[in-house]
Formats: C-alpha cells, sequence, structure tokens
C-alpha cells in the first residue's frame, strides 16, 4: 500500500515554512511514501518563483500542481517549460509551455512503482480553458499502462463541478482532490469505483486572514469596493493536507484522510 501526502496551496511564506517544519516529521510519522503539493500561491500569494519552488522541495514535496495563477511570476515560464516537478493544468490551449501530468518513479520495497500527478481547471467562475473533462481523458489514455496510481489535482472554485470531476473519472484515477478555494472541505470519501475525493484539500498559510490576506485589507475592499493591494497575513498558520492510501497494483485508494496542523 502507498501513503500519498497531498498539500493544499501553500500560500506564501507562511506556507512555506509550514511545509518545511511539519512535512518531512509528518512523512516519518505516516509512512509517507510521495508527497504533492499545489504551489501556485508560494510567492506572496500569487504565482511561483525558483526560491518558492526549491523551498517546497526542500521541505519533501516530490511533485508541485499550479493553477490558475501560474504566470503570475515571468519567471515561472521557464520553469514550467524545463522542470518535470512541475505540472500545471492540462487543459490550458495549446501552445502553453510545460505539462498536464508528470509520472515519477519510486522505490518502495525493492520495487520501482509509477505515479502519475495531473492537474487540471476548472471553467466555472474561472478564466476560459478548453474543457477538463476531455483533457482528463486524454491524459489517462496518454499515460496509459505507464502508471496505475494516477492523483488529480482539480484547481476550481464552483464545487459541483470538482464532484462531476470524481464521479467522472471514479475507477480510472486514483484521486481527485479539489484546490483553489483556500476552505478545506469536510466530504472526504473513496468513492464506489474506487477513486479517493475531496472537494478542496485547503490551504497551508495563515488562517487569521480571508483565504490568505490580511483581513483587514479585504474588509475594506468589501466595505468600499475601493482597489487594493493584497498583503498575506502571518498569523494562526496550519498546514491543511490529505493523506491517501493507495493500491499500487490495482491503483485503487483504500482510504483518505484530511489533515490540518498548526505551525508555531
Amino acid at each position: 500500500m502507498l501513503n500519498i501526502l497531498f498539500v493544499g496551496d501553500v500560500n506564501g511564506k507562511p506556507g512555506r515554512e509550514a511545509l518545511k517544519a511539519i512535512v518531512p516529521s509528518l512523512v516519518k510519522e505516516k509512512k509517507i511514501d510521495f508527497v504533492i503539493a499545489n504551489g501556485e500561491n508560494s510567492a506572496a500569494g500569487f504565482g511561483i518563483t525558483d526560491s518558492t519552488f526549491t523551498d517546497m522541495l526542500s521541505a519533501g514535496v516530490d511533485a508541485v500542481t499550479l493553477g490558475n495563477h501560474l504566470y503570475d511570476k515571468k519567471e515561472a515560464l521557464p520553469m514550467i517549460e524545463n522542470d518535470s516537478r512541475l505540472v500545471r493544468p492540462a487543459n490550458l490551449p495549446e501552445g502553453n509551455p510545460g505539462r498536464g501530468f508528470s509520472i515519477f518513479t519510486i522505490n518502495k520495497d525493492s520495487k520501482r512503482i509509477n505515479i502519475a500527478v495531473a492537474n487540471l481547471t476548472g471553467r466555472i467562475f474561472m478564466a476560459p480553458v478548453d474543457c477538463p473533462f476531455r483533457a482528463a481523458d486524454r491524459f489517462i489514455k496518454d499515460i496509459g499502462d505507464n502508471a496505475r496510481v494516477i492523483i488529480v489535482d482539480m484547481h476550481a472554485e464552483a464545487t459541483s463541478e470538482k464532484i462531476a470531476m470524481g464521479f467522472y473519472l471514479d475507477g480510472r484515477v486514483t484521486a481527485v482532490l479539489g484546490t483553489h478555494t483556500h476552505v478545506m472541505t469536510a466530504d472526504e470519501r473513496v468513492l464506489e469505483k474506487g477513486t479517493a475525493y475531496i472537494s478542496d484539500a485547503g490551504m497551508t498559510g495563515p488562517f487569521d486572514s480571508v483565504i490568505g490576506v490580511k483581513k483587514e485589507i479585504i474588509l475594506r475592499k468589501f466595505l468600499t469596493g475601493m482597489p487594493e493591494r493584497f498583503e498575506i497575513a502571518e498569523d494562526d498558520v496550519r498546514l491543511n493536507a490529505v493523506l491517501i492510501a493507495a493500491d499500487e497494483a490495482t491503483g485503487r485508494a483504500a482510504s483518505i484522510e484530511r489533515i490540518q496542523i498548526k505551525h508555531g
């Protein structure tokens, strides 16, 4: 049985520090074989940079998924193009750099096991992109027999779209894990055909905030309607994640567990 940790949106420096402080000990405690984190907010809440990517890797993260903020920092473009550990949404229009899935090989009990990590972004209340359902069909076909364990980060706003994707891919992937809203949901379950599902894995970052941003700034924006410069909050930092146990032979999930750990 494989133990795979998926960490919800890593938000700014507080999120990266929580990642570095918590993940190594969690890996030992839970006997985790592979770690994935969503990193599209790792650079001060907007995008990813070489240094924030390096921070996540140094914490023990093996693969980093992205989302709608993937291009907020210009330096991300060559990283996304050249580093297979970065996985961008598979349903971006043709011509975008990078890849919508990557296959990673780990060694466990003297066996080599392949794990595919894929990324999709939703279309409801999001920027226009290609159909995530058809994109999922394509990457499942491309993965083929190269990996039985397939983890999908569904980066989307609408819960309905995420749930629909869970049912659409049930039995064809190991897990469909929602990201983007920064609020962990309590609907984790293993679907009928063996796919682990949660609508949102939450946020790794400051919870004394409005989804990571200083609450005073967001309150002013709501009250006045005036533009504001967003700043990442600093207090009540927590790690949100889910732990999936999966059968490497069949690719089916046996369980999914929510994890929330306070940092500091």
